[in-house]
């Protein structure tokens, strides 16, 4: 490719500017080989004319086309030169606001002035485990490439940061620092990476200070070691320091500070501990006041003080220390005031006796005053014969001084980093470190002195490391790709270096001049001159004698010689230093003490120590010794070889700090500034090293997908292999076959050809639009032409069609005028005849009303006046018969009277008459006869009832009264009779509060009812009051309510709103917490592992505890733990004594072992044989009651059994008293025995006891059950005779219809009693044979209680004995013991022989029994099949029937655990009904609740929470089973709820399965326990489901063509997308993520998993992927182009469409898709006009400010006919967003949890439906 070919029309080259460096231009005519010109436009459309030297033949640099321009990358570009980088630069700071740039390895930063939210946490997190090249260029990319390759190398890491003052070094070191921290924290609680941050505060008060430059320049050098142990957290940190500027201390320029440290000390002098070191303001020291202005714009240095202080306190620094610092601080300020006043000779001086700030300073160091006055004006000097002491003059005097205050401040400054180093220093070992080298960059001043030469020195060494670096990079890529290597000249800077530091080199000669008496600053330049004259690097200024030039790697650089051997030397007097070491002040004195040297010569260049070395690369001065004294210059080049061994050990990472101007200006950049930084920073020499050999480099991949348009398509169609086409292509292409290299897997170019295909492949695309133009506008012409015509045609139909109605129309309106009128005129004439007929009816009809009303007056009025007249006859006629009948009722009264008086006389002389008498008297004895006769039989009866109650009462009394003379005894026995008193006076005393209570209640009634009354009356009169009221209320209230409806709608949906929000944020904190909590329990068990492992020795093991760990992990105990003792508990409380006494402790614990068992087994046969009496006496009852049956009724059956249930309940109540006897019995033995053993034993027995007195409980109950039920069989048997007998009319009992005699019921009643007597009796003999048992079993607790302490007592002798006797003794009592123990083994043996061989033969004849009973009922089967059908029935649904509960013994619940939890495999349960096992766990849990045991429901509930978290544990990753068992998790949830009994919960319940309720126990707070675990479940099951998803998400949806060939691939330079291979194996599509979601859907769906958890786990899994994928849109730059848009909306359309099938549309996670589906619209919508920024910001609601100009500022255009968003654009949408109150940060945090909610789901199975298969292995559960 010729230039004739480069150099054409249109073609934009770069041509220098002396004020903007570089400068575009425009050719307007083709250049020829020989043209003196070249003719340009320059973007000001003005024309020049370049010159060009035919000879050199120079032509101006190209300029890269328009798609290269804002790269990441700088050596994606095509042509590589200085315009081209800087151009690139200039675009991305000024209009993308990107401050970070890659140039091959080295990250270029430019300092912004601003603060970004690009620092954040979220930013962290962003960066954190991807590839350098997959996110826009970031200091945190760089820190993470480190932190990757330190951990997949296995390899030290080093962070090179360097660039100019101001240029923001320190502070991308510190956001280096802090990522390491972030992500490498510390694995133990000491909070390394918290102190290496803390010492940054620190460095920065005592070494940095405001410059001309930089508000916070560092003034000196450092390198930070952060050490990681093998797991690669941080361990510890080591600092080492370079070459302070210690002439800052005396001596600042105009416009600058001192060191940070002094202003913050005078901005807190206010503070009362500072009241000793006498400080002022700063303007009053001399020291401080240099600069002019002692204040920063911004800083509040009191502030910063505290932050210093606080940071200081972190590290470990005493408080004692800190204020000795500070006043050494003080004492320096105080020093520069001391006042030196010269004497009249002018070579001496003095100091005034009054000096008040030399005084301080002494004060404050605690050195004597006369001393340090004289010798600060005297110095010693010392020959071989005498000591001289001499006079200096003021200028000497005040050169020592500064001397001896910058020497205070150097060894001030290293005590610091020494003691930050031993803060961060650790004991564990290193395994690798990464360190961050903050280093000053390259200087040039107008006044170069020392400090700038030392400097440059560095930076001279680190461009040197720097060069051979990136040249072994190169060379590594060009043999990694077997591409021919040939040798590129690269500028090499070891002649400067040599000049510097070899033989007689400039540092030689410096100290060499130094050791000369009366060396001068002339003399060392004039050897200067004498000695490196002839070097190329060395020149000598035209007019000065007194400097010199040295051309380094950057520029020139002219240094002052004057002070170079003063700063060398660094002198200080001896004299003022043995002042300082005899201190009063041990700090003050440690400073200056004599000490080795800190550089050892031992450490070699491996780079990777074991330990980080606590030293200080600053070398402490020895003031002392001149002799041994090293100069600054030897120290900082030693200092500078270690550093230099150390990074050559390492793998170096570079970071160039720019400073874009000198003005500190946000966002400003001054061309000429950054060019002389990048010439300086090596940015041009590692872009001058690419393009000398291959710098643009394509995967095959790549290359075909971008540059396949090249191709004919029938090239395309007869090749496969991609490189294969490739090769065809470019050799085609590119006839030069120098200008490309066909590498493995890459295409490597020469500088500008991918600029030349980019211009082949836009004339292709410019052809093509041309012909789609042409083609599309000729169709746009034809479409134009048939509209226009078939418009036209449409114009005149319908104007001839108009034509044609108008004519229509008229004649049809001149037919409708002639009809109008005709009927017009018929109507008119229609009227007036009506309006005449109408008023002639109208006139007659009034005539004949007139003429009818006048008769009815008349005829009306002759009617009233008859009816007057017939009323006024009655009345008189009524009158006068009502007189007549008054008169014959007083004729008639008296008549009567007379006649009763005269009857009234005759019957008084008939009563006194005897005979009368005696009639009367004969009937009223013969009924008072009968009626004493029946009265006599009642009493008889009453009588005999009476007595036979009373004996009933009698016989109960009795017994009441020997059981409480027992109880009363036992009481007394045991100390605890004052018991029974004091209940009994509680109990009187609560009888008489509660009568008082009654009293005063009535009183309180009474006045109650009164003040009723009053009340009623006045509540009348106000409801009338209130009725007017609520008239007028209702009418206002409608007024208002016409007025208010909509305002309080709203105000209610939005206090509806704020109350979902604040509870979604308590459900959010509260999940929050027991996330936290789940995480802090995994961190308890993982430190107890580890502390398990660090405390086991050799000699010492531990049985594991059989006590259930269950216990301590549940924090919930709703149930009180079960008091039954263990045997194993036991032996866990012997080893927890230790194992020196556990020989001796274990043979008598064996012994008590032994007793407790043979204990053990009275009680089973003591059990068996309570059993047997018991199976006897259900027969006896059973036959009793079969015969008096027949005698019964219900009601009497009804009293029987509430009688019978009272005794019960007496004696339950009397066990109770007993037990809990028992209990404060056992609680007085545990406090006054002092053996634990001998107490746990006893305890252990007396649990025994209790559970064999609960299981008789038990039996009884069962007894009581099975007795009720024989009576109902009985009650049902009888009437079925009945019936059978009123068939047959064979009547033996009357009728229920007919009347029941009364002498037949009192028969009943005495069968009855005498039945409960019988009752009464057997509960006596049971009663009495369980006191018998408890007695024996008390005698053998005491007796057993005796051989204990007999056993204790030769216990105690043998632990006087010696250890060989103490084990002799042990030996022999253990071999007795075992001897033992085997006889009693035997013995038992041969009984359970016996007892089998009797068991089996009794087996046999029951067998024959049931045999013969089955024949029997097979044969009363035919006979009576109907009746005795119906009985055994019955008796098979009582026997059989599964009620919903499973059973199983205690000994079994760990097996139950490990087959049901532990061990369960899913195949095993796939085929059953979904969550099996919660259902099997709430049927024993069930189970428990109705034997009222709630011991054993505690233990099952804790023992299954603690073994699924076990469960979890070990399958932390395993997304199946994870869900399986959150779903098993939340049936048991719903059951606990849906059973609970709550009315809440029930609603849905059937009948049946209320049935299945609990009775006895309320677990709430274990629902509450299942709650927290169900969302720890979730949260682990949305954890993995994020750990499979997260790496699939930015390649199936940002980066996989789901669209084929939409897509366009640009170069992405040295850094390559991890994910740019074609055929990559980390590439995924849109259809994996889609297939890993229909397995995560299927798998929670087949579980049972609630449909509404898996909305929520599918939401949040949405919101996880809009999260993952926006934020690595937000950070890349290559993804943000109008192509992306398209595919990334057909990508979420999938998922939508996913969503939709699986009937998930109100779940919510499609609008958790909106901020991506919203970031897709904004990338392919038009990005121009205003009402392109009005519309954007509307649609884009779900995205925030900083979001959407970051992704604008992000776009790129893939081709060159798309256009950049223009500066003006994105500040128009600023300009409409500024409303908008967004969060700040600018990434969306995809950690974020939804919180879950657990809506309760009643399921609609029966427990008794459930079948529990075989392969579960659960045996031993029993079905009840």
């Amino acid at each position: 490719m010729s230039v004739a070919e480069l150099y054409t029309k249109y073609t934009r080259v770069w041509i220098p500017d002396p004020e903007e460096v570089w400068k575009s231009a425009e050719i307007i005519k083709d250049y020829k080989e020989g043209d003196k010109t070249l003719h340009l436009k320059l973007e000001d459309e003005t024309i020049q004319e370049y010159p060009i030297d035919p000879k050199a033949n120079k032509l101006p640099f190209l300029r890269n086309p328009d798609i290269l321009v804002g790269e990441n990358d700088l050596t994606a570009l095509s042509y590589l030169h200085e315009p081209a980088v800087l151009h690139n630069l200039k675009v991305r700071f000024l209009e993308s606001n990107h401050i970070y740039t890659y140039c091959g390895i080295v990250l270029v930063a430019i300092n912004p002035y601003e603060q970004l939210p690009i620092y954040g946490q979220d930013v962290i997190y962003a960066y954190s485990g991807q590839n350098m090249g997959d996110m826009d260029p970031h200091i945190f990319a760089v820190a993470e490439e480190a932190y990757k390759q330190m951990a997949r190398d296995e390899k030290n890491q080093s962070i090179i940061v360097s660039g100019e003052s101001g240029a923001g070094k320190t502070v991308s070191a510190k956001y280096a620092m802090r990522f390491f921290a972030s992500v490498g924290g510390s694995s133990s609680e000491t909070n390394i990476e918290e102190k290496v941050l803390a010492s940054s505060p620190i460095m920065e008060a005592i070494g940095n200070a405001k410059t001309t430059r930089n508000d916070n320049s560092s003034r000196f050098g450092k390198y930070i070691q952060i050490g990681f142990d093998k797991r690669y957290h941080i361990i510890g940190a080591n600092m080492r320091t370079y070459l302070l500027e210690k002439s800052r201390v005396v001596f600042q320029a105009d416009d600058e500070r001192n060191y940070h440290i002094f202003y913050q000390l005078c901005a807190s002098a206010d503070l009362p501990e500072f009241k000793d070191l006498s400080l002022m303001c700063a303007e009053n020291f001399f020291y401080t006041s240099l600069g002019g202005d002692t204040s920063i714009e911004g800083v509040n240095d009191a502030n910063d003080f505290e932050k210093t202080r606080h940071a200081f306190t972190l590290l470990g620094v005493k408080e004692s220390h800190q204020l000795a610092i500070f006043k050494i601080l003080a004492a320096i300020l105080h020093l520069g005031n001391v006042d030196l006043q010269p004497e009249r000779d002018g070579e001496s001086c003095s100091i005034s006796k009054q000096d008040e700030h030399l005084d301080k300073f002494c004060r404050l160091l605690g050195v004597e005053h006369s001393q340090m006055e004289h010798w600060l004006c005297h110095r010693k000097l010392v020959t071989t014969s005498e000591t001289y002491i001499k006079n200096m003059s003021v200028q000497q005097v005040v050169n020592a001084r500064n001397a001896l205050a910058k020497h205070i401040y150097a060894q001030l400054f290293n005590w610091i980093v020494q003691h930050i180093n031993k803060a961060l220093h650790t004991t564990v070992k290193q395994h690798s470190f990464i360190g961050v080298l903050d280093i000053y960059g390259f200087e040039t001043f107008e006044v170069n002195s020392f400090e700038q030469f030392c400097i440059n020195y560095a930076n001279e060494k680190l461009q040197q490391q720097f060069n051979s670096h990136v040249f072994k990079l190169e060379q590594e890529e060009y043999m990694k790709e077997e591409i021919p290597w040939t040798l590129i000249d690269f500028y090499d800077n070891q002649p400067c270096i040599d000049l510097i530091e070899a033989k007689l080199g400039i540092l030689d000669l410096l100290d060499e001049e130094c050791k000369v008496p009366k060396g001068t600053d002339q003399n060392w330049a004039q050897k200067l001159y004498d000695r490196h004259s002839s070097s190329q690097h060395f020149q000598k200024p035209r007019m000065s004698n007194i400097s010199f030039i040295v051309v380094h790697f950057a520029d020139k650089v002219e240094y002052q010689c004057d002070g170079f051997l003063e700063k060398n030397r660094d002198t200080v007097h001896e004299e003022q230093i043995n002042i300082l070491k005899a201190s009063k002040h041990q700090m003050v004195a440690d400073l200056f003490h004599d000490e080795k040297d800190p550089v050892p010569a031992s450490l070699t260049g491996k780079g990777a120590s074991s330990k980080i070395n606590i030293r200080s690369a600053r070398p402490t001065v020895k003031a002392a010794n001149k002799e041994h004294k090293k100069t600054v210059g030897h120290q900082f080049r030693n200092s500078l070889h270690l550093l230099m061994e150390t990074l050559n050990a390492t793998t170096p990472h570079y970071v160039r700090c720019i400073k874009p101007n000198d003005e500190k200006l946000p966002f400003s950049f001054d061309p000429k500034r950054a060019v002389q930084q990048l010439r300086a920073c090596g940015v041009l020499e590692t872009i001058r090293i690419s393009a000398a050999g291959y710098p643009s480099r394509w995967t095959y991949h790549d290359f075909f997908s971008r540059y396949r348009v090249l191709m004919k398509k029938r090239d395309l169609s007869k090749k496969n292999d991609k490189k294969l086409i490739c090769k065809m292509l470019l050799e085609s292409l590119i006839k030069d076959p120098d200008q490309f290299q066909f590498g493995r897997t890459k295409i490597f170019f020469r500088a500008g050809q991918v600029a030349y295909l980019e211009k082949l492949r836009a004339d292709k695309f410019r052809a093509a639009t041309i012909m789609i133009q042409k083609t599309v506008r000729g169709w746009l012409q034809r479409v134009k032409y048939r509209k226009m015509r078939e418009a036209a045609i449409r114009i005149q139909r319908y104007t001839r069609g108009h034509l044609a109605r108008r004519l229509a129309d008229h004649l049809r309106k001149t037919k409708a005028a002639i009809i109008f009128q005709k009927q017009y005129r018929m109507l008119r004439i229609q009227r007036a005849y009506q309006t005449i007929r109408g008023a002639a009816i109208t006139i007659q009809a009034f005539t004949r009303g007139m003429f009818v009303r006048k008769t009815y007056q008349k005829m009306l009025m002759e009617h009233k006046a008859t009816i007057i007249q017939k009323h006024a006859r009655a009345w008189l006629t009524r009158k006068r018969f009502a007189r007549f009948r008054c008169a014959a009722v007083v004729v008639q009264c008296y008549f009567r009277r007379m006649k009763a008086r005269q009857e009234l006389k005759a019957l008084k002389i008939e009563a006194r008459s005897a005979e009368h008498l005696k009639r009367l008297n004969i009937g009223m004895e013969n009924k008072v006869v009968q009626l004493q006769r029946k009265i006599d039989e009642q009493n008889k009866e009453y009588r005999f009832l009476n007595e036979q109650l009373s004996s009933a009462t009698s016989v109960h009394s009795t017994e009441m009264e020997k059981l409480k003379k027992e109880l009363e005894q036992y009481q007394r026995k045991k100390g605890d009779g004052n018991q029974l008193a004091s209940l009994q006076e509680e109990i009187d005393s609560l009888r008489l509060a509660l009568e008082k209570a009654h009293g005063e209640r009535k009183i309180v009634e009474d006045t109650y009812m009164k003040e009723k009354d009053v009340l009623q009356k006045r509540i009348s009169d106000l409801e009338e009051e209130n009725g007017l009221l609520k008239q007028e209320k209702e009418e206002l209230n409608i007024k208002i309510l016409c007025q208010s409806e909509d305002e309080f709608a709203r105000n209610a949906v939005e206090e509806n709103l704020l109350m979902k929000k604040e509870l979604e944020e308590e459900r959010v904190r509260y999940q929050n917490l027991v996330k936290e909590y789940s995480r802090l329990e995994q961190r308890y068990d993982n430190l107890r592992d580890e502390m398990t492992i660090i405390k086991q020795t050799p000699g010492h093991r531990r049985n594991p505890s059989n006590q259930s760990s269950l216990e301590s992990d549940s924090n919930y105990p709703s149930i009180s733990t079960s008091e039954i003792g263990d045997t194993e508990d036991a032996i866990q409380q012997v080893e927890e004594v230790g194992m020196e006494k556990a020989a001796m402790d274990m043979t008598l614990f064996l012994k008590l072992q032994k007793r407790v068992r043979e204990l053990e087994q009275e009680r089973k046969k003591l059990q068996s044989q309570l059993e047997k009496r018991e199976n006897e006496s259900k027969k006896s009852q059973v036959i009793e009651m079969k015969n008096e049956m027949d005698l019964d009724c219900d009601t009497d059956l009804a009293y029987n059994s509430l009688k019978r249930q009272e005794l019960e309940s007496e004696n339950k109540k009397l066990k109770n008293d007993l037990n809990e006897l028992r209990k404060a019995i056992v609680d007085r033995v545990a406090q006054n025995n002092s053996s634990n053993d001998v107490h746990d034993s006893y305890s252990l027995l007396l649990n025994q006891l209790k559970s064999a007195n609960e299981e008789l409980e038990v039996r009884k109950e069962e007894v009581l059950i099975l007795r009720t039920q024989i009576i109902k069989a009985a009650q049902q048997k009888d009437s079925g005779r009945n019936m059978e007998s009123h068939i047959n009319m064979q009547t033996s009992w009357p009728n229920s219809d007919k009347h029941v005699d009364p002498e037949d019921a009192i028969e009943a009643y005495h069968g009855v009693c005498q039945t409960n007597r019988l009752l009464e009796a057997q509960l006596q003999d049971q009663r009495r044979e369980h006191e018998e048992e408890v007695e024996t079993l008390k005698n053998q607790m005491e007796a057993l209680k005796e051989e204990m302490e007999k056993q204790q007592e030769a216990f105690f002798q043998t632990l006087q004995l010696s250890p060989e006797a103490q084990v002799e003794f042990g030996i022999q009592q253990e071999i007795t013991r075992l001897t033992n123990e085997n006889l009693d083994l035997k013995e038992l043996l041969e009984k359970l022989e016996k007892n089998e061989r009797k068991l089996k033969k009794q087996l046999k004849i029951y067998m024959k029994k049931v045999q013969d009973y089955e024949a029997d009922q097979a044969i009363v089967q035919s006979e009576k099949r109907r009746h005795e059908l119906t009985r055994q029935v019955t008796v098979q649904r009582k026997e059989k029937d599964f009620q919903g509960m499973l059973e199983y013994c205690k000994e079994d619940e760990p097996l139950l655990i490990r087959n049901l939890i532990t061990d369960l495999k899913l195949q095993t349960v796939s085929a059953t009904v979904p969550c099996l096992p919660a259902y099997i766990l709430y049927m024993c849990i069930r189970h428990s609740d109705y034997i009222n045991d709630d011991h054993k429901v505690h233990s099952l509930l804790t023992s299954t929470i603690n073994g699924i978290k076990k469960v979890l544990k070990k399958h932390n990753d395993d997304f199946e089973m994870t869900s399986f068992w959150l779903a098993n998790t939340c049936r048991l949830l719903h059951c606990l709820k849906q059973y609970s009994g709550d009315t809440g919960f029930t609603t849905q319940n059937t009948v049946k399965q209320n049935e299945h309720c609990l009775k006895n126990f309320d677990l709430t707070e274990y629902r509450q326990v299942l709650s927290d675990l169900s969302i720890q479940i979730y949260q682990q099951l949305i954890k993995i489901a994020e750990g499979i998803l997260q790496p699939m998400i930015v390649t199936a949806v940002l980066e996989n063509e789901s669209i084929q060939g939409l897509s366009g691939v640009k170069p992405m330079g040295y850094r390559k997308r991890s994910s740019s291979m074609g055929d990559s194996d980390n590439s995924y599509s849109l259809e994996a993520i889609i297939h890993q979601l229909n397995t995560f859907h299927s798998n929670m769906y087949d579980q049972g998993l609630d449909p509404e958890i898996i909305q929520q786990a599918v939401k949040q899994l949405f919101y996880m992927i809009n999260a993952v994928a926006l934020n690595n849109l937000l950070l890349r730059k290559d993804v943000c182009s109008w192509s992306t848009g398209v595919q990334l909306r057909f990508n979420i359309s999938q998922l939508e469409e996913w969503l939709r099938g699986k009937n998930l549309q109100q779940s919510g996670a499609a609008k958790t898709l909106e901020p991506l589906i919203q970031a897709a619209q904004l990338l392919q919508l038009k990005k121009k006009t205003p009402e392109d920024a009005e519309a954007l910001c509307s649609l884009c609601t779900s995205l925030t400010t900083q979001q959407i100009v970051k992704i604008l500022n992000l776009y790129t255009p893939v081709n060159e006919f798309e256009e950049r968003v223009t500066v003006a654009f994105i500040r128009n949408i600023q300009a409409h967003l500024q409303e908008r109150n967004d969060p700040p940060q600018l990434l969306l945090d995809f950690k974020f949890m939804f919180p879950v909610l657990f809506p309760f789901n009643p399921s609609s199975l029966t427990m008794d439906s459930i079948h529990i298969p075989a392969s579960l292995s659960l045996e031993f559960l029993n079905k009840v």
